[in-house]
């Protein structure tokens, strides 16, 4: 069990939250790239209203603690772990809920090298609570639009976790895919779930384009969250996304033990 003040010393020690390795122009640029409603950032979001850098450095100022100045645009940007906190017993409430109704979930992510473990812990809980851990569309293939141009990846599940891999063979040790901010694996994933006939998710947990794309097409999701990437918390402030976690979400996969323990404790599912 991981106390709640023990965790927010745990935040500030591993940066997860406080001065976070997210430097203030990379989020201002992300910020600018949103309200321009560059693809690259939407994370499959259609967001309804009008988003400016005003309204999302507010926004963002709100839901991780970054300076709502738009001019201060050097230095390392800061997450309050007040809000980080708060967001992680809302994430596990809903899981708690879930868990309760043996609902079917679907887990996903975008940063398998730093989370699949703390989604696969999630994924065994929930599990031996009784909820179907969904698996839809293994082996497909996504062609996702990357730096260097259209990219095709295959979906896979670790442990029941989805994730994109390069074509070609798993080497042995090899458990962890590729980067994507994409929602295009969960569009694919979902459309397989229901071609076969279900069932489909009554949560979606992940983190970017899992999120983001599972809300938009109104399944409910939660997931992490860096100050970089404000689609999520657009997302919860319209409504499209039920929680999102402000914390830096590619620090050292060790660094999510803790929170893994306290949302599963929080959630009643500790085994």
């Amino acid at each position: 069990m991981v106390s709640t003040g023990a965790l927010r010393a745990h935040l500030l020690a591993a940066r997860l939250a406080g001065p976070v390795a997210a430097s203030r122009a990379e989020s201002l640029r992300g910020y600018r790239l949103f309200a321009a409603r560059d693809p690259r950032v939407l994370l499959g979001l259609d967001p309804e209203w009008t988003w400016r850098l005003r309204d999302l450095t507010a926004l963002m100022a709100r839901k991780c603690g970054v300076s709502a100045d738009p001019r201060q645009v050097s230095g390392h940007d800061v997450i309050d772990p007040e809000l980080t906190l708060a967001a992680l017993d809302a994430f596990a409430d809903r899981l708690a809920a879930v868990a309760q109704r043996g609902g079917p979930v679907l887990l996903g992510t975008g940063h398998p090298h730093r989370l699949l473990a703390f989604y696969a812990a999630l994924a065994d809980a929930l599990s031996s609570a009784g909820c179907a851990v969904l698996t839809p569309a293994q082996g497909l293939s996504v062609d996702i639009t990357a730096r260097f141009g259209l990219r095709t990846h295959n979906l896979d599940y670790v442990r029941g976790v989805a994730l994109m891999r390069e074509p070609g063979p798993v080497r042995p040790g090899r458990t962890t895919g590729a980067h994507t901010h994409s929602p295009l694996p969960v569009r694919t994933a979902l459309a397989a779930a229901a071609d076969a006939g279900g069932p489909l998710p009554e949560l979606v947990i992940g983190d970017h384009g899992w999120v983001c794309g599972a809300g938009q097409l109104g399944f409910e999701a939660i997931g992490l969250g860096d100050p970089g990437d404000p689609a999520l918390f657009v997302g919860e402030a319209e409504g499209s996304v039920s929680v999102a976690v402000p914390l830096d979400d590619a620090a050292r996969p060790g660094h999510y033990l803790p929170l893994t323990r306290y949302v599963l404790n929080r959630a009643c599912l500790s085994q």
